[in-house]
């Protein structure tokens, strides 16, 4: 979008009209605020609001954003293998509550014999990574990484606190769901849940859709500070007193000589 006459074309979407404010904010962030290419679609009580798009998809081609522009979605896939493994509960084939080696056996080494399905899908299992990390062209070969996981030793105790299983949850639930089915994830999930659903979503993109994807730009580094500048002053802070608690009185006046 451009500025025209002191207002902003539209971009290219729908917009209701009470939702006229998120299409003006949207349109801004391209035209003003050095936003690259963008997309945005938000659903309120099951009708869409907002659908708009807009900018540049490729900065190496000069590829505009289109309706139909595919884009990384990072960690939201864990949302995708999550659901495809719910499906497999609601299907009678898998249990929450059944140890992890009961559908993968080699799962159980190193004191792991007794993890739960629930505990990979809430992030308790201990294992957000490896000792040993493995190079990224072995872990997309699937099955090295597999056997990375199952050797693995948790790095505490299961099931007794959370953290974020940001590189591994996929690989963990993928597996079972994959001893379930006989399929990979983003097979299953293609099958089962995004062509019934004429979802334009995957869990690894088909060679055909390569060319619809709005590649990532690296931001520009800020500029090194100069030294020869001056430095600001450090700032003054007043102490406030607690309200609970008088101030701390001054020290006394020393006497005269």
């Amino acid at each position: 979008p451009r500025r025209r006459g002191g207002r902003l074309t539209p971009l290219p979407g729908r917009t209701q009209a009470r939702a006229r404010a998120v299409g003006d904010g949207f349109a801004a962030n391209v035209a003003c605020h050095g936003e690259v290419g963008a997309a945005g679609c938000v659903y309120v009580r099951g009708r869409c609001g907002v659908d708009l798009w807009g900018g540049i998809a490729d900065l190496t081609t000069g590829t505009p954003w289109a309706e139909d522009t595919l884009q990384y979605v990072f960690s939201t896939t864990k949302g995708f293998t999550a659901t495809c493994a719910h499906l497999l509960v609601q299907r009678g084939e898998l249990d929450l509550d059944a140890p992890v080696a009961a559908y993968w056996p080699e799962f159980s080494a190193n004191g792991k014999q007794h993890i739960p399905i629930r505990w990979l899908l809430s992030h308790r299992a201990g294992l957000p990574a490896l000792d040993t990390p493995i190079p990224l062209a072995d872990a997309l070969t699937w099955h090295p990484m597999i056997t990375a996981l199952a050797a693995q030793r948790p790095l505490w105790p299961p099931g007794s606190v959370h953290g974020y299983h940001a590189q591994t949850f996929g690989w963990l639930v993928g597996e079972v769901i994959r001893r379930i089915t006989g399929r990979t994830p983003g097979t299953f999930f293609a099958d089962n849940i995004a062509t019934p659903l004429n979802l334009d979503a995957y869990i690894g993109l088909p060679p055909a859709h390569r060319h619809r994807v709005g590649r990532l730009t690296e931001p520009t580094p800020a500029p090194p500070p100069d030294p020869t500048a001056p430095r600001p002053p450090p700032p003054v802070t007043t102490p406030h007193p607690h309200p609970h608690h008088p101030p701390t009185p001054p020290p006394p006046t020393p006497p005269p000589p």
